[in-house]
């Protein structure tokens, strides 16, 4: 992937001139400048002209009088449909012009460019005809540097680590794995990591990831991933915990197939965006101090599994009445956030696709967030959400709900009934925490079963985009 500023003498197959409705393209349209404002008039959005081998795309974004936020996913849009005719055309090097749009809007142009770009077929063997892929995109508008075209490669590129997390089936990926992935990224991005295996987890007494990991053959993990530099804005370390299940069967709470099990290999898309956003902001060299903590594992119903009607001691001393073994990402999760005190953290942020109930009440248009955090840590993540169009739908998180997790046994059960099951699950997590909690449900968004414009599909990325951004914004 190449995204940079044009350069003398450089050659491409087509050139796209970006400009809203009211914009002037008679210096790119030659003799069909009256047939372009016809099109335009008319609302179509693309015009292709050709003259010999010259291609030139004129793409009219929409200015009408909404959100910015909307005027930029328009782009993102615009930009995977163009995509289309990129690919039927065989381009493989653009020139990406300005006629008057913002820098802003050229981001998220490219954005929308470049992850519909996006493909993972590793394990395609066979091709009915070859692959596309746009290899080059060189850009000319004054309103972007090249450092803003370097962060954006940034951002892309955690987006698609995160992406292949998702992707990448239990055969591969499985908790130790997922280590190692983190591990040979830190070397290219400058992050640290420190793995504990089985036997530190049994040593520190993890009682809710080790009770997952009872029914499998393959062992945990709990990775800590750390940016520190020496200029950091933050006193106190930001963390980032998301849930690491590789593959989710449901254990002995066995999940249906069709429409479930299929694609529970998604199940460790927090821990994904956790290892997207550390590679984003450890290659951009971003001033603050963030600390990831994943933990990681299956969940499988083998003859020792861990069952409903179990009590489970967890890191932090207290006890847990097992009722559905489903619900086992805030088990290991709670461990993580227990775990998270030592570092007396400003704000910890945990992502996990925890919920069928959140993605229930929100499908795929939104994240779940709730948390105790306060207004300010809430709102700057939502209008990160906005700018990045992965929009955080915040419930409320009162005291009330924890009602619901009372258990006669146990200092709290681990589900706590039929109504308001992601507020609930937020609410378990936060009884292992003493600092400022916001907790993000990804399940919605997190896997496309069909292609979703350039969020694609298969894993989307979520989440990594939303963080890169928050902590751009802490840092300027």
């Amino acid at each position: 992937m190449k995204i940079h500023k044009i350069e003398r003498g450089e050659e491409y197959n087509a050139r796209i001139i970006l400009g809203d409705q009211q914009a002037d393209f008679s210096a790119y349209a030659g003799t069909k400048t009256d047939y372009i404002r016809k099109r335009i008039a008319s609302g179509k959005g693309l015009t292709v002209l050709t003259e010999g081998e010259e291609i030139t795309m004129i793409q009219v974004l929409k200015n009408e009088q909404q959100a910015d936020h909307v005027l930029l996913e328009n782009a993102r849009v615009a930009a995977h449909a163009l995509h289309n005719t990129l690919r039927d055309l065989d381009v493989t090097s653009v020139l990406l012009v300005s006629n008057g749009v913002s820098g802003k809007q050229m981001c998220a142009f490219l954005e929308g460019l470049w992850l519909t770009n996006y493909r993972f077929d590793k394990y395609i063997t066979r091709h009915e005809v070859p692959p596309y892929q746009l290899d080059t995109t060189a850009v000319s508008c004054d309103a972007l540097t090249d450092t803003d075209l370097h962060l954006l490669t940034i951002a892309l590129e955690g987006t698609f680590f995160t992406r292949d997390l998702v992707n990448e089936p239990l055969s591969y990926l499985t908790a130790t794995k997922l280590a190692e992935e983190m591990q040979q990224k830190s070397k290219e991005a400058g992050y640290t990591i420190e793995v504990f295996n089985k036997k530190k987890i049994e040593s520190l007494r993890m009682g809710g990831l080790l009770a997952v990991n009872k029914g499998s053959v393959d062992p945990p993990t709990f990775s800590i991933l750390e940016w520190k530099p020496d200029q950091a804005v933050n006193e106190k370390p930001y963390v980032l915990v998301g849930k690491g299940v590789v593959y989710d069967t449901g254990g002995l709470s066995l999940k249906p197939t069709s429409d479930s099990m299929d694609y529970m290999k998604c199940d460790m898309g927090g821990a994904a965006a956790v290892a997207g956003a550390m590679y984003a902001i450890a290659r951009a060299k971003l001033p603050v101090h963030v600390i990831g903590l994943v933990p990681a594992t299956d969940n499988r119903p083998d003859g020792n599994a861990y069952v409903p009607g179990d009590v489970i001691r967890m890191y932090d001393g207290s006890t847990v009445e097992v009722l559905n073994t489903d619900a086992e990402g805030r088990m290991i999760l709670a461990d993580a956030l227990s775990y998270a005190i030592q570092y007396d953290p400003g704000l910890v942020i945990e992502l996990s696709t925890l919920t069928g109930s959140a993605h229930a009440a929100v499908g795929k248009y939104a994240i779940v967030g709730m948390g105790n955090a306060g207004p300010e840590a809430m709102e700057s993540l939502k209008t990160s959400g906005f700018n990045t169009f992965e929009r955080i739908a915040e419930f409320p998180f009162w005291d009330d709900f924890s009602e619901l997790l009372k258990s006669d046994i146990a200092d709290q059960k681990n589900i706590g009934g039929k109504y308001a099951g992601a507020i609930t699950a937020g609410k378990f997590l936060e009884k292992f925490t003493d600092y400022p909690y916001i907790h993000l449900d990804i399940a919605g968004p997190s896997f496309n079963k069909i292609q979703d414009n350039y969020r694609g599909i298969g894993g989307s990325g979520v989440g990594t985009r939303l963080l890169f951004d928050f902590f751009r914004n802490r840092t300027t």
